[in-house]
């Protein structure tokens, strides 16, 4: 394999327990007060993406603006303030780096929240290409999109990309990509499908002897 593509919402960083907190207890009740949504349906969405998902499912109680501005400011504090970055991130990505593997960052999150992620963490300039869904005019994941397009980005063919995701729609969405997908499960997502993998790991220590041992 020759490029190595990052989730950052419970990848890079353990973000979906905060995300998973703020949706279920904050944001759904006010958005579709009258539904029981299971969180796995939108999990790896585009926030914008999840309310016009809610509206056509569901209905929604509050205007996209106040959706949107009430997913602003729990970004800001979630990112940081909150965060802890994935156990020997750093040296995964020299080791890739040393070994001639190119690496993205693929997020459905916008920019703004990339940045801060980035900035935090020290980050800038540590992937080959970073890029989010805003960038293009397509579907969310489940969609493959995203990921063909940070391929293409890096010059490499997706089925010669390893993509690493978190979430059953990331996870397939890599799948569709023609990607080797690494399920990295984290408590915050529960049982959900995770047979599109092509490989589960429960630990960081796991995802990186596994990204290592497919792209070396």
């Amino acid at each position: 394999m020759n490029a190595v593509l990052f989730d950052m919402d419970g990848v890079l960083v353990d973000s979906e327990d905060y995300w998973v907190e703020f949706e279920r207890a904050e944001i759904f009740p006010a958005t579709v007060p009258d539904a029981e949504v299971d969180l796995a349906e939108t999990s790896g969405m585009n926030f914008r993406d999840i309310y016009d998902y809610l509206e056509a499912e569901y209905g929604t109680a509050i205007s996209r603006k106040e959706f949107v501005e009430r997913f602003d400011a729990a970004a800001e504090e979630i990112y940081t303030e909150r965060v802890a970055l994935l156990d020997g991130l750093y040296d995964l990505l020299a080791e890739l780096d040393d070994c001639g593997v190119d690496t993205a960052l693929v997020s459905s999150s916008p920019h703004d929240w990339i940045d801060m992620v980035l900035e935090r963490f020290d980050l800038e300039g540590a992937f080959d290409r970073v890029i989010s869904a805003d960038d293009i005019d397509a579907a969310s994941k489940p969609e493959p999109d995203v990921f063909e397009y940070a391929a293409a980005e890096l010059g490499v063919p997706a089925v010669e990309c390893v993509v690493i995701e978190d979430s059953e729609n990331g996870i397939e969405a890599g799948d569709r990509a023609g990607a080797t997908v690494v399920a990295y499960r984290i408590a915050a997502h529960g049982d959900i499908d995770r047979s599109r993998a092509d490989v589960v790991v429960d630990s960081s220590a796991e995802l990186r002897a596994t990204v290592l041992e497919s792209t070396v």
